[in-house]
């Protein structure tokens, strides 16, 4: 039996960086696909209830419910924060008070937003996604889905924002 040739060092020498090249990007598109966390903060513990979030998109809207397979607003993010192993308060209105205040220009993933829907009193959360979209859990007959801040009724509503950790 003829012994094992190494096929890059069969190559002509200037033809074997090109080679790596296309090696390297051959072996790139077998890598799991990485979602980005937090531009330049991956690994956040925001960045983590994100993620857990996302996931519980199209669950359904449950009064009272946190998780895991339907939920308020609030315990949307109770659910979430305790997958990144934070535990916070149960109410949106408790959340609020317990959030270190972020401006809106400060927001990253993660964060909470906050909204007073009726009233004074903070009365719904959600969890900022970035480009000023959020996550939550709406309404009695919706589903945990996206929506964004510069939604007219979600504008006239805003409250605020919050960071956790």
């Amino acid at each position: 039996m003829a012994p094992a040739r190494n096929t890059l060092s069969a190559l002509p020498i200037a033809a074997r960086p090109a080679a790596v090249v296309v090696l390297a990007a051959l072996l790139a598109a077998c890598a799991p696909f990485q979602r980005e966390t937090t531009a330049g903060m991956p690994g956040t513990p925001g960045a983590a209830a994100l993620v857990a979030a996302e996931s519980r998109i199209g669950a359904p809207y449950r009064y009272g419910g946190s998780g895991p397979d339907a939920f308020d607003c609030s315990g949307l993010v109770s659910y979430a924060y305790r997958q990144a192993g934070i535990s916070v308060p149960r109410t949106a209105a408790e959340q609020y008070a317990a959030a270190q205040p972020v401006t809106r220009g400060d927001l990253r993933p993660g964060d909470l937003v906050f909204f007073r829907l009726s009233g004074r009193d903070v009365s719904h959360v959600g969890i900022y996604a970035g480009n000023d979209q959020f996550v939550h859990a709406p309404q009695s007959g919706g589903e945990v889905r996206m929506a964004s801040l510069d939604d007219e009724w979600y504008r006239k509503r805003y409250a605020g924002a919050g960071r956790l950790y």
